[in-house]
């Protein structure tokens, strides 16, 4: 795959692959697809998670095969001569997911991303966001969540910040960017657990920017107001590169520490967040090495 190499980053676009399952079409990020392979013959694991077809191996790399029909509670393939594999790489992981079909890319601005209503959202949801597009709807897919139900142990975990020894209570103000409110609560809690009690969350990087330019609009000095923000990369409205580099050029909100909290901190990835000027960048679930980032930037 082309992993986004025709978007420039920070321009608040994104490449999407979308594929079939069942008749309902769904997206992918580019950024998080290594590669898209015709099935291949699977290696079923006994007593593996009901969503896990079993292993394949892929040029000498042993991977697992997540079936996202079964994930999503949807009818298995009616023409499996379509099915395709898509071979994934985010939170450090490689894991293969079996799809009825893929279709086409399309390249979006964030903005076209509408969040899930409340209606059919909740902290259940497998859909991260919708697109219009042409007249039709594409349904982006909460694949995190879907590794996080078959493997809890990818999940940030309170247990991991013992290692962090005794916490001081800090009364910094902690600006937290992150649109899955599965995550929100998540952070919400450990940063509390690590002594940062004092965090405004929001839901996606337009809402955050919105904020902090109201604030220096009226004349007053971020520092009283923000001392660090954490950003993750896709969300509606607004990913976190374009959030970071409106700060980042922005001459009285530039020197705000603005840390990357996301699943696609990859070897490959990791320059985009550079470009843009962030101040660190740290791969989900690593909580612990966020918090002793926060620590470092704000103390």
């Amino acid at each position: 795959m082309n992993n986004g190499i025709l978007l420039d980053t920070g321009t608040n676009e994104l490449e999407i692959v979308e594929f079939i399952v069942g008749n309902v079409k769904f997206g992918i990020n580019v950024i998080k697809v290594r590669e898209i392979i015709n099935p291949l013959p699977i290696t079923p694991i006994p007593q593996a998670h009901r969503n896990v077809e079993g292993i394949i191996e892929l040029r000498g790399e042993v991977l697992p095969v997540v079936n996202v029909a079964t994930a999503l509670g949807m009818p298995p393939s009616t023409q499996p001569e379509y099915d395709k594999y898509i071979v994934t790489e985010f939170n450090q992981v490689k894991i293969v997911f079996h799809v009825h079909n893929v279709t086409q890319i399309h390249r979006i601005s964030w903005t076209q991303i509408e969040k899930p209503n409340e209606m059919y959202q909740g902290l259940e949801t497998q859909i991260t966001g919708v697109v219009k597009f042409d007249g039709e709807m594409i349904l982006l897919l909460d694949f995190e969540k879907m590794i996080v139900d078959i493997n809890p142990e990818t999940s940030i975990k309170f247990s991991s910040l013992k290692r962090l020894g005794e916490r001081e209570r800090s009364d910094k103000h902690v600006m937290v960017v992150e649109d899955s409110p599965l995550l929100r609560k998540l952070l919400e809690e450990t940063l509390t657990e690590a002594g940062y009690a004092n965090c405004t969350f929001y839901e996606n990087g337009r809402e955050a920017l919105d904020y902090l330019l109201q604030v220096v609009e009226q004349g007053k000095d971020i520092k009283e107001f923000v001392q660090l923000v954490i950003t993750d990369i896709e969300m509606p409205q607004m990913d976190g590169h374009h959030l970071t580099k409106r700060i980042k050029e922005h001459d009285r909100l530039k020197e705000l520490p603005v840390l990357i909290f996301s699943s696609l901190i990859t070897g490959d990835l990791r320059h985009k967040g550079e470009m843009v000027g962030a101040n660190a960048q740290v791969s989900k679930p690593q909580i612990v090495e966020l918090i002793e980032l926060i620590d470092q930037n704000i103390l």
